[in-house]
């Protein structure tokens, strides 16, 4: 299973219905802004984007057992590589952040308060921290364990990491971009010719969407495993300022950027990982 992409204010798309990884990013016409490039650096997206690296270089292993083993050799591993490169990783959320900002400084201004505060960056350094244990299976395993007693028991905390959830829409968000990223390895495989006769859209749609449940369960098991080992360390006040920006309008806006930024990054990176996979499986160099 596919690890989702979380980043504190939000999560991005968990690409696991396919249980595939995400692919690389040409870069794109808008380049990163100033602004935008240091909101980036007070969010540690470089260290969030190098987690990434780890699990989409593990995943890449993965999906070549699945899709075509045996076959990848070294030329797999160098496209993964390159696939996630974190240099052109990060030029690509800075330009999708920025368009989704351009217009909204009032949002920008919030996202830098909150977050380049004493308590933002802890709970970014936490998140990213979480992220690296639960590269471990058997570290995920605990943490899902501690959850589901949280859960059982009612505990304070499983309130109020089902409301910090509820309020960034982080489930529906997480499926949603999960099924864009599915989609777009479809369309990519299909280019390539991976199929015996080329699929048409409406039977790549019908399949991205037969597996919504799947996708769903994934990404309810990874999700709150992962808050609950996150903000473990937090007090409930402190978790508390947490969900009271998160519902703001300044957060909320923040939170449908940051989801926006991923989402066009991984569509972009499933699609070309696709299109990679697809040449394997047709027999082609790649």
């Amino acid at each position: 299973m596919l690890r989702p992409l979380l980043l504190s204010l939000c999560l991005a798309a968990p690409l696991t219905a396919l249980s595939l990884p995400a692919m690389p990013l040409h870069a794109q016409t808008l380049g990163p802004q100033p602004e935008t490039s240091s909101l980036t650096q007070t969010l540690k997206i470089d260290a969030l984007i190098a987690v990434m690296r780890s699990e989409g270089l593990a995943n890449g292993k993965e999906m070549e057992a699945d899709l075509f083993p045996g076959q990848g050799g070294a030329a797999w591993g160098v496209v993964l590589s390159r696939v996630y490169d974190t240099q052109r990783l990060h030029q690509i959320f800075d330009a999708a952040l920025a368009k989704s900002l351009q217009n909204d400084p009032a949002t920008q201004t919030a996202m830098r308060e909150f977050f380049s505060a004493p308590l933002g960056q802890r709970i970014l350094a936490l998140e990213i921290d979480a992220r690296k244990t639960l590269l471990d299976d058997k570290a995920t395993a605990a943490a899902a364990a501690i959850w589901g007693r949280a859960l059982n028991a009612k505990t304070p905390r499983a309130a109020q990491i089902n409301r910090f959830a509820e309020v960034n829409d982080l489930v529906e968000s997480n499926v949603m971009g999960a099924m864009n990223g599915n989609l777009a390895f479809y369309r990519g495989m299909n280019a390539a010719g991976a199929f015996p006769q080329p699929m048409p859209e409406d039977d790549m749609l019908a399949d991205v969407w037969g597996q919504e449940n799947d996708v769903r369960r994934d990404t309810v098991e990874w999700l709150y495993p992962f808050l609950m080992l996150a903000y473990q360390p937090l007090s409930d006040a402190e978790l508390e300022q947490y969900i009271a920006f998160s519902t703001t309008p300044e957060g909320q806006k923040a939170n449908a950027a940051v989801f926006t930024a991923f989402d066009a990054m991984f569509v972009q990176v499933s699609k070309e990982l696709g299109q990679s996979a697809g040449r394997l499986m047709a027999g082609q160099d790649i």
